[in-house]
């Protein structure tokens, strides 16, 4: 009979180089919202893939950046959070892409003890001799890594990659029910499912000074019913997301619903709302409130 393994696997790297699109390729299920826009993963987030005799628990962390408020610092706190626990690193870069946003970070993983796997993320938009370049690159600059090449959103060598995860995992019992898919309540999906219609539909300022909280969720076997605010930061921000008669808010209402019926496998029945919570993103108590260590 094999031996059981289980760990926990982070993955880490600057925004906007597809770890959100690895973890749910991984997965199997949409755990982490995807956008082009930069910071949209916020929180770190947990999904859990279970087989036979293995448990990986993988860990999508925010984009690295250089905080310039607090909530962009309680962001980096979550990324600090992942070297702590880690069995396998994953250290994720795109082509092109010459290091991290913070240096301490790139120090950390140079001198790490724990295995880690560079994932040169995005090749089908590359070159042979380009690709072999960033290879010989990024070992030149992480000699004790290892590096695999792949496309998240092709779900080329994904598969690999994740064999090779379960090959460097510790033997252990499993960390989590084996029926479990992450370590998230529904009102978290929610809440993701909400702002990432509104990174997709609104420009500048306005997606990254929205917080949502959903304050009612109420599931009948036929129907779900949930009640959503909407949190912004300014009086303006609030009259550019409900948008002329109501359009606005009403196009993310239908988007978000579409998602979580699927998500969730039934009927939904959404109801959002939009009110002015001033600076949220740099009061601590506020932070706290929405899961944030402020």
């Amino acid at each position: 009979m094999k031996k059981h393994k289980a760990g926990f696997v982070n993955i880490i790297g600057n925004p906007n180089v597809g770890k959100s699109t690895l973890m749910n390729a991984f997965v199997g299920e949409k755990l982490s919202i995807i956008t082009s826009k930069a910071q949209t993963t916020r929180h770190r987030i947990l999904g859990i893939v279970n087989g036979d005799d293995f448990q990986v628990v993988l860990s999508d962390t925010p984009g690295i950046i250089k905080p310039a408020y607090e909530l962009q610092s309680s962001m980096m706190d979550f990324v600090k959070s992942a070297f702590e626990d880690a069995d396998v690193l994953i250290y994720m870069v795109e082509i092109g892409e010459k290091a991290l946003k913070d240096e301490n970070f790139f120090r950390k993983i140079a001198n790490s003890k724990i295995p880690i796997l560079l994932l040169l993320n995005k090749i089908d938009n590359s070159e042979q001799e380009i690709l072999e370049a960033q290879v010989q690159y990024w070992r030149s600059q992480l000699p004790k890594v290892e590096i695999h090449p792949i496309s998240a959103l092709q779900n080329f060598n994904v598969k690999e990659v994740f064999e090779r995860i379960l090959a460097l995992l510790p033997e252990a019992p499993p960390f989590y029910p084996k029926d479990q898919l992450t370590d998230k309540p529904e009102r978290f999906f929610v809440n993701e499912t909400i702002r990432e219609k509104i990174l997709l539909n609104y420009k500048k300022e306005i997606p990254y000074a929205v917080e949502i909280e959903t304050e009612e969720f109420l599931e009948d076997t036929d129907i779900i019913r949930i009640r959503a605010v909407i949190m912004v930061e300014r009086e303006s921000q609030k009259g550019i997301i409900i948008g002329h008669k109501g359009s606005a808010l009403k196009k993310v209402g239908i988007e978000a619903r579409k998602d979580l019926e699927q998500f969730f496998g039934k009927q939904v029945h959404l109801e959002l709302y939009v009110k002015v919570n001033k600076n949220w993103r740099t009061n601590n108590r506020q932070l706290k409130r929405f899961g944030y260590s402020g």
